[in-house]
C-alpha cells in the first residue's frame, strides 16, 4: 500500500478511517457516558457524587495537560506506534476502572491512565489521517473523524443510561477495552510516515506547557463551584477576588514562559515541543480558533440542552439521549456529504454557513423556550447545531493539517486538540455560570415580588442562596419545601418561580451561546478560500 490510502484500495480505506473514528469515538464517550449515572457510580464504589465529580473532571485535566508532549511523542517514535501505545495505556485505564472497588483505584484508571491513552491518541488521530489520506480525500476523512466525536457524546447518555439500568455501568467501561482491541486488530492496516531522526523530548517545556494549561484548565472548571470573579461564600479567595481569576492568570503566565522557552530551543537549534513559528501562520490559528468556538458552543449545547429535557421536563436519561440524537443525524450527513458532494467548495463559506446554523440553532431554541413547551421544541434548533457542527467538522481537520507541512501534523495534532478541550472546558463553564446566574436573579426577584410569601422567608432565602439557586426540578423542589415544612400557598409560589427562573436561566445560558457564535464570525477571514491541493483563483 502507498503512503496515502486514496490512491490504493477503497477497502483498506474505509477500515482506516473506521479505526481512527473509533479511537476518536471512545475519546469522546468518557466526557459524557456517566453523566447520567454518577450517583450510581458513587454509591458502588464508596464515595460521594463530588468524588465521581472530580474523576470526570480530572479525566478532562490529564487529557488537556499532556495534549502537546502526547503529540510530540507521536513526532519522535512514529505517529501509528503512539496511537497503539495509547489504545493500551487507554485500555489497561479501562479495564482497571471496570474492576474499580474503591475511588482511588477509579482516579489511576479513569482519569490518569485513561486521560495520559487520550493524549496519546488524538493528536496521532491528526497525523495518521494527514498521512494516510490525499489532500483531496482529507476534508471527508477529518469530518467523519470529528463527527464521531461530536455523536459519542450525543449517545453517551443513552449508552450510560442503558448499561446503568439494565446491567451495570462497569460494562461500559468493559465494553471500551472490547472496542480497544478491535482497534488494534484493524490498526495494522495503517501507514505511518517515516519518524527521521529521533531527538529528546523537551522535558522543559514538556513540563511548562502541562502546568500551565492544566492550572488554566481547573481554574475553569472550578468557576461553578467557587465563582468567576466574586467568590462565593466560603469559596477560596486571594485580594477578595476568586481563586479562578488567579488560577487562570497563573496558568496564561506559565503558557507565556512556555513559548518564549521554546523560541530560545529553537534559536540554539534543538528541537522544540512546539515551534513558535507555527502560531504565527494565519491559517492554522485561524483554523485554532474555529475550534476554540466549535467546541464552546457545542459543549454549551450538550450542557444545556440535557437540563432542559431531564430536569426542567422530568425526562429519563433514555428519552433525553433519543431527544438529542437528531443533532447526531444532520451533523454526520454535513460532515460526511459536504466534502463528497462539494468537494471544491470553499471552506471559509462552509465554515461560515456552519457557524451561521449553530447562531440560527440556540437563537430559535432560546424563543421557543415558554413554560408550556414540550420536549418537542428542541428537534429543529438541534438540527440546525447538528448541521453547523457537521459543517465545521467537514472543514477544520484539513485546514489547519494543510497548514503546515505534512511532518508537523502530530504537532498541529497536539495544539488543536489542547485547543478543543480548553474550547469545551470554558463552553461548559460559561453556559453553567450563566444559567445560575440567571437563574438565581429570576428567582430572588419572583420570590421579593410575591405577597403570598411572608417577609422572613423572602429574607431568609435571599440569604441561604445568594451563592446560587441549584437548577431543581419541580419534585425535587417541592420534596425540599415538604421537608421543609412550608405551607402550601408558599410551595406553590416557589414553584411558579422556579419554573420561570430555570427558563430564564436556560434562555440566558442560550444567549451566550449564540453570542459567542456571532463572535465567531470575526475570526473566519484566516479561513482559506480554497481546498488544499486546489490552485488559488
Amino acid at each position: 500500500m502507498t503512503s496515502k490510502t486514496g490512491t490504493g484500495s477503497s477497502t483498506k480505506a474505509g477500515l482506516v478511517l473506521l479505526t481512527l473514528a473509533a479511537g476518536q469515538f471512545l475519546m469522546a464517550l468518557d466526557s459524557s457516558v456517566m453523566n447520567v449515572s454518577i450517583a450510581t457510580v458513587a454509591d458502588d464504589v464508596g464515595t460521594t457524587v463530588t468524588g465521581i465529580q472530580g474523576a470526570i473532571t480530572a479525566y478532562t485535566l490529564v487529557m488537556a495537560m499532556f495534549m502537546i508532549p502526547g503529540g510530540k511523542v507521536g513526532v519522535i517514535i512514529g505517529r501509528k506506534r503512539a496511537f497503539l501505545i495509547g489504545c493500551c495505556i487507554y485500555g489497561c485505564g479501562s479495564m482497571t476502572t471496570a474492576l474499580a472497588p474503591n475511588l482511588p483505584v477509579l482516579l489511576l484508571g479513569w482519569s490518569f491512565l485513561e486521560g495520559v491513552g487520550a493524549a496519546l491518541i488524538l493528536p496521532a488521530i491528526v497525523a495518521l489521517v494527514a498521512g494516510n489520506f490525499t489532500a483531496e480525500r482529507r476534508p471527508a476523512a477529518y469530518g467523519l473523524v470529528a463527527a464521531a466525536g461530536a455523536v459519542a457524546i450525543a449517545v453517551g447518555p443513552i449508552i450510560g443510561g442503558i448499561a446503568t439500568t439494565y446491567f451495570s455501568w462497569r460494562w461500559v467501561f468493559a465494553g471500551e477495552v472490547v472496542i480497544v482491541l478491535g482497534i488494534l486488530v484493524l490498526a495494522r492496516r495503517i501507514t505511518d510516515a517515516p519518524t527521521g531522526q529521533r531527538r529528546p523530548l523537551d522535558l522543559v517545556g514538556a513540563a511548562l506547557s502541562a502546568l500551565g494549561i492544566g492550572i488554566f484548565v481547573y481554574g475553569v472548571l472550578r468557576s461553578d463551584e467557587w465563582g468567576w470573579f466574586k467568590p462565593k461564600p466560603d469559596a477560596p479567595s486571594w485580594l477578595g477576588i476568586s481563586l479562578v481569576v488567579w488560577l487562570m492568570l497563573a496558568g496564561l503566565l506559565l503558557i507565556w514562559l512556555f513559548l518564549r522557552w521554546e523560541a530560545r530551543v529553537v534559536e540554539q537549534r534543538k528541537e522544540p515541543l512546539v515551534d513558535p513559528a507555527l502560531l504565527r501562520n494565519r491559517q492554522l490559528t485561524g483554523g485554532l480558533t474555529m475550534f476554540f468556538f466549535q467546541y464552546l458552543v457545542q459543549m454549551g449545547v450538550f450542557f444545556v440542552v440535557p437540563l432542559y429535557l431531564s430536569v426542567a421536563l422530568g425526562l429519563s436519561a433514555l428519552t433525553t439521549g433519543a431527544r438529542i440524537l437528531p443533532l447526531s443525524l444532520t451533523l454526520l450527513a454535513a460532515a460526511i456529504l459536504i466534502p463528497r458532494l462539494l468537494p471544491d467548495v470553499s471552506p471559509r463559506r462552509v465554515v461560515r454557513l456552519g457557524i451561521l446554523a449553530l447562531l440560527a440553532g440556540a437563537v430559535v431554541l432560546m424563543a421557543a423556550l415558554d413554560a408550556d413547551a414540550g420536549a418537542e421544541i428542541v428537534t429543529i434548533p438541534l438540527l440546525l447545531i447538528g448541521f453547523g457542527m457537521g459543517a465545521l467538522a467537514s472543514q477544520l481537520g484539513s485546514v489547519t493539517v494543510s497548514a503546515v507541512p505534512d511532518k508537523q501534523s502530530a504537532e498541529v495534532g497536539g495544539i488543536q486538540n489542547a485547543v478543543t478541550n480548553l474550547g469545551a472546558s470554558i463552553g461548559t463553564a460559561l453556559a453553567g455560570s450563566i444559567l445560575i446566574a440567571a437563574l438565581t436573579a429570576s428567582f430572588l426577584s419572583s420570590v421579593e415580588q410575591n405577597e403570598a410569601i411572608p417577609a422572613d422567608v423572602k429574607s431568609q432565602a435571599t440569604i441561604e442562596l445568594q451563592s446560587g439557586v441549584p437548577f431543581l426540578s419541580d419534585a425535587q423542589l417541592k420534596d425540599a419545601l415538604d421537608d421543609a415544612g412550608t405551607s402550601k400557598e408558599v410551595t406553590q409560589a416557589a414553584l411558579d418561580a422556579n419554573e420561570e427562573a430555570r427558563l430564564d436561566g436556560l434562555r440566558a445560558a442560550l444567549a451566550i451561546l449564540a453570542l459567542a457564535s456571532l463572535l465567531a464570525m470575526f475570526f473566519t477571514q484566516r479561513i482559506p478560500t480554497t481546498q488544499p491541493g486546489s490552485a488559488e483563483p
